[in-house]
């Protein structure tokens, strides 16, 4: 029996590294697409300007205040969920090294043979 409850414990970890990866790349694409609109918004303030500008006025401050928050908005979830995937990077590098120091991980010594 100690075999297959061996068995399933890797199993299980090869199940949490799986859904770590998935959840890890999941956020990457959803900081990728608030970067994308975070860069749209700037875009379309710096347009916004340049055409006022161009015209011989000044950018009214609704617009201004409108186009200002939605970049804000866009660049601070940016921003949280990149360290999200930072902190996760660190805790994987962590547990890695923790892993390695005490002397392999877990799938070097599965030998395959009951105890």
């Amino acid at each position: 029996m100690a075999l297959l409850d061996r068995l399933k414990q890797e199993l299980d970890r090869a199940g949490k590294v799986a859904q770590d990866a998935f959840d890890d790349g999941k956020t990457r694409l959803e900081a990728f697409r608030t970067r994308q609109l975070a860069d749209k918004a700037a875009q379309a303030l710096g347009y916004a300007v340049y055409r006022s500008k161009k015209s011989g006025g000044d950018l009214d401050v609704a617009t201004y205040d409108r186009l200002k928050a939605t970049l804000e908005t866009h660049d601070t979830d940016a921003a949280k969920l990149e360290a999200e995937i930072e902190l996760r990077r660190q805790q994987s590098s962590a547990s890695r090294t923790s892993s390695s120091a005490a002397g392999g991980t877990s799938s070097d010594s599965f030998s395959g043979t009951p105890t």
